[in-house]
């Protein structure tokens, strides 16, 4: 393997976000999701109502975690879900990971935030929002915030062309979100994005030119899921009535699809996920069985030394 890359991902492939937080603070700092009450302006009326043609809520939302119960006995109750399998965690991050939570009068996000901070095991915050649901004095305050405690700021983008966007009912421009985070990362703020391939009506080809768009982006770190469809959701629907707007991949052709897509990726920019997982109750089909990350991870790690590549090759071959 390439020296450079060698010593940048400390001996694996790709720069892994776990590993990075392991570098930054001593060790694994488990998310443990709470969810706060807050809605989103695609929800409630102010852009939309229905929410995202793909989403459904439910489909990724832990048990532990409801917004009738404390911040403190969600955070008690995920802790004691996660304990067992991340013994040796140092520490928890409060992820605020349903719809937009930063869509709020920012005295509500003070409070809402600084609960959650005051619990002893939470080490910092992870704010999963939109990037139309921000604006300079929030990020001020998560600035300020960040001074003390670990704060991640998520956002949703999902795509990188406004023709897709529009499609899925986004409610937002890709020029809004590029702006969201450039102004996130001038703060100091560790910056995550998140974008899913498979969208209807964008290519393979698409897809793999948003490499060199995001690469560009000042991001921490970033999370792609492959599309899947849930049930109930009105991409359901689309998706019976034009399947041949859709691109899909068996799991062998997403693995290395997502190999030639790393290759071209900023190898500064954590890869936090390649690949999403929805319980099998929320989808009607399973076209990769019922394999779990942790195996994805594997599988992934195993073709890249196949194939003798890492992330970001491209970009050190062409510099």
């Amino acid at each position: 393997m390439n020296a450079v890359a060698d010593n940048f991902f400390g001996g694996k492939r790709y720069h892994s976000f776990a590993a990075n937080i392991k570098a930054r603070y001593g060790g694994r700092l488990q998310k443990v999701v709470i969810d706060a009450g807050f809605s989103c302006p695609n929800r409630d009326g102010t852009l939309g109502i229905g929410g995202c043609t793909y989403c459904l809520n439910d489909a990724f939302h832990p048990s532990y975690s409801h917004p009738q119960l404390s911040l403190h006995r969600q955070i008690d109750e995920g802790i004691l879900f996660h304990h067992e399998r991340y013994a040796r965690a140092k520490g928890y991050l409060a992820y605020f990971q349903s719809f937009s939570n930063t869509y709020a009068p920012l005295e509500r996000l003070k409070e809402v935030y600084e609960e959650a901070l005051s619990h002893p095991q939470i080490k910092g915050l992870v704010i999963g929002t939109r990037p139309d649901c921000v604006d300079a004095e929030k990020l001020d305050y998560l600035a300020e915030l960040a001074r003390k405690h670990v704060i991640f700021i998520e956002y949703g983008i999902e795509s990188c062309y406004n023709r897709t966007l529009e499609r899925i009912r986004r409610g937002h421009t890709f020029e809004q979100a590029r702006e969201a985070v450039v102004q996130s990362a001038q703060r100091g703020l560790q910056t995550g994005a998140h974008f899913i391939f498979g969208l209807p009506g964008e290519t393979k080809d698409d897809i793999k030119r948003t490499a060199d768009i995001i690469s560009a982006m000042p991001l921490t770190s970033v999370k792609f899921h492959q599309l899947q469809i849930v049930k109930g959701t009105q991409m359901e629907e689309e998706y019976r009535n034009y399947p041949d707007d859709f691109v899909t991949f068996s799991l062998p052709e997403y693995i290395d699809f997502f190999i030639d897509y790393l290759e071209r990726f900023n190898p500064a920019i954590a890869i936090e996920r390649f690949a999403g997982e929805v319980p099998p109750r929320f989808v009607t089909h399973t076209p990769w069985g019922l394999v779990r990350y942790a195996d994805l991870v594997r599988m992934l790690e195993k073709r890249l030394e196949e194939r003798g590549t890492w992330q970001g090759k491209a970009k050190t071959l062409i510099d």
